[in-house]
């Protein structure tokens, strides 16, 4: 068979994604301070976008609403700008590879199996009180004459590093010394503890390790007490030494911690050589001390969360959702001023630059407006799907995944992960991430109706919750109960449910309650 070159023309269809449409979908995921930093962004490079309080200055809201709605009415449509119907296409799935690569994130469901983990470190929720609506411009210098504002010049609260730079200098007159403490200081965490090894600075440095460990024991007596260690059982000796209770019998009890945080009570009688009542005052005095002595200093200012949806019981039984105002950037398209600069005699290059900036500004406007709409409607489904969970509680929750909710609402389940994602909403019952409605389910032993693994989770803390010292569950008598309530679970799903709620194993919860028993 003979190869050879030729043209051909084929007619199919595909979808292109565009930097507009790349950038609307990455709108869906940003939070609300993410959003209010990208506002800023655009507020500063693109003349053609102001703020409805600044330009409706004492207007009512629901007249600049109209306005920006106005806007959107009299703009010539786009065909690179978002429509509903992007959302919901079906391609989305099949163009997923391309936009995982141009946005660097995973379009399917991110949530764990046994439901949405928690948390902890959420970077994302700093500056929570700076939104687009409510930042003011500088704090000095008004032009109305008014006088300053003196909570602007309060002066900050020292860190933990400066802290402890004042109190070498007073303390270390030597040079060399003081430097060594430069170093020292500088490796020490927000929490007090020195993160890196003597040896290590000492070849950084190249002092000998005698002197290093000279200077760290002057750190160790700077305030806040126990600062400067290496280790738990060092902080603590290290306060208790300066409280003078740092005994023989302290002192074997800080180096067996771990039997201490296993509750091996009779073992630690045994190794201190004390009583039930010497064992109990000494148990009680550890836990007065403070394990983290930095924490009072150093760390960024924890910052609250910002609902984007509040959800409220309405009069006539149900629940009504609306977006929060106070996080949705209020913009406007300066029309005037593009009116205004398209009349004058300007050249190509102006012209074109205000061209753009004009339908970038229509792009973001529409962009913002279709975000606040899908958030809405996926949270107003939710609300629907667990209409139990806010009426009776955390033990009502429904199984619920992201496909059921973009059947419902005819959207791409992509489309719902990045919607839910640090989207927060506050209810009667608390503030909730939206993530935390998707659970996975679990089957009934009857074959019945499936149940929430949070629900699941929530009766596994009752029960805990309830046990005495002459009754303490295992793991297999909580499947026994569970199997009772028609719930088909493994022993070690339970095992792993108790351990996210970091709930000791029986044995060490038996010791606690039997050592609480003895103090009474």
């Amino acid at each position: 068979m003979a190869l050879s070159a030729k043209l051909m023309m084929r007619q199919g269809q595909s979808l292109v994604m565009t930097p507009q449409l790349l950038q609307a979908i990455k709108l869906l995921q940003f939070s609300n301070i993410e959003l209010a930093g990208f506002i800023e962004e655009e507020l500063e490079r693109n003349p053609m976008l102001e703020r409805i309080d600044e330009a409706a200055g004492d207007l009512p809201i629901s007249q600049a609403a109209e306005s920006v709605e106005a806007s959107f009415e009299t703009s010539e449509p786009n065909p690179n700008e978002p429509r509903e119907s992007d959302w919901a296409s079906d391609t989305l799935a099949t163009e997923g590879a391309a936009l995982e690569t141009s946005l660097g994130t995973e379009l399917g469901n991110t949530f764990d199996v046994d439901g949405p983990a928690v948390s902890p470190d959420r970077g994302a929720l700093s500056d929570a009180g700076l939104s687009a609506t409510s930042w003011s411009g500088s704090v000095g210098g008004q032009s109305d004459g008014e006088a300053p504002n003196l909570e602007a010049y309060v002066a900050a609260k020292p860190s933990l590093h400066d802290h402890l730079l004042q109190q070498l200098a007073l303390a270390c007159p030597d040079p060399v010394d003081r430097l060594i403490g430069h170093a020292l200081v500088d490796a020490i965490d927000e929490a007090g503890y020195l993160r890196e090894e003597i040896a290590e600075i000492s070849q950084r440095l190249g002092t000998p390790s005698p002197r290093i460990e000279k200077v760290l024991g002057k750190i160790q007596t700077f305030e806040p007490s126990g600062i400067g260690a290496r280790d738990l059982a060092e902080c603590l000796a290290i306060q208790l030494r300066e409280q003078d209770r740092y005994d023989p019998a302290m002192q074997m009890l800080v180096d067996n911690l771990p039997l201490l945080a296993k509750r091996e009570f009779p073992t630690l009688r045994r190794l201190c050589d004390v009583d039930d009542e010497d064992l109990a005052d000494m148990v009680a005095e550890i836990r007065r001390l403070d394990p983290k002595p930095g924490r009072a200093y150093g760390g960024a200012p924890i910052q609250p969360v910002v609902p984007d949806v509040t959800v409220r019981a309405a009069a006539d039984g149900g629940w009504h959702i609306e977006l929060n105002s106070e996080v949705l950037p209020r913009l406007l398209v300066n029309q005037t001023y593009a009116a205004h600069v398209g009349k004058s005699r300007v050249n190509d290059a102006d012209k074109s630059f205000v061209s753009q900036c004009l339908q970038t500004a229509n792009w973001l406007t529409k962009s913002l407006e279709q975000r606040a709409k899908t958030i809405l409607k996926v949270s107003t489904e939710i609300v629907r799907q667990q209409d139990a969970f806010f009426a009776e509680g955390v033990q009502h929750l429904r199984p619920l995944n992201l496909k059921s909710i973009a059947d419902a609402i005819g959207m791409h389940e992509s489309t719902v992960s990045r919607v839910t994602s640090n989207k927060y909403m506050s209810t009667p019952r608390g503030l909730f991430e939206l993530k935390y409605f998707f659970t996975a389910s679990i089957a009934a032993q009857s074959g019945g109706q499936a149940h929430s693994a949070e629900s699941v989770r929530y009766k596994i803390k009752l029960m805990i919750d309830r046990e005495n010292v002459a009754n303490v569950l295992s793991d297999d008598a909580i499947v026994m109960q569970l199997r009772a309530a028609d719930i088909d679970i493994a022993r070690r799903t339970v095992a792993k449910y108790r351990e996210s709620l970091r709930i000791p194993s029986s044995v060490e919860r038996r010791r606690e309650k039997q050592a609480m028993q003895r103090a009474m």
